[in-house]
């Protein structure tokens, strides 16, 4: 969140639709206005050390009703499980498509091209 706000210049309103977790690996902390639905007992803390607010979105709704100077801040979309099985079909050349297959087992889908100890693989 804090790098994704320091490219945004003069710091907008980060919105997030979850819960704000602190991050022990952020050395400082600018003074942030973010919205959530929970925080952490030390995000909320860390937040508003450094001067800034953590907002409700009843609050966000009365000081930005339409939404100006805020950002909205969304998880990795391609992060599913689903997306690995996109794509080219599974076994053709160059393909890194996961199969869907009922077992993991010796005799399922793990032969020649999926197991570098079987001659190659793909």
């Amino acid at each position: 969140m804090l790098r994704l706000l320091w490219l945004l210049g003069p710091l907008p309103i980060a919105v997030v639709v979850g819960t704000v977790t602190d991050d022990i690996r952020a050395y400082e902390v600018p003074a942030l206005k973010v919205t959530a639905l929970r925080f952490t007992e030390t995000a909320r803390a860390r937040i508003e050390k450094a001067g800034g607010e953590c907002l409700t979105f009843d609050q966000l709704a009365l000081r930005a009703p339409l939404g100006q100077n805020t950002v909205l801040l969304r998880g990795p979309k391609n992060a599913r499980e689903a997306v690995k099985h996109f794509g080219k079909a599974p076994g053709v050349p160059h393909s890194h498509t996961k199969p869907y297959v009922r077992s993991k087992g010796r005799k399922f889908e793990q032969a020649r091209g999926r197991r570098n100890s079987r001659g190659y693989k793909v």
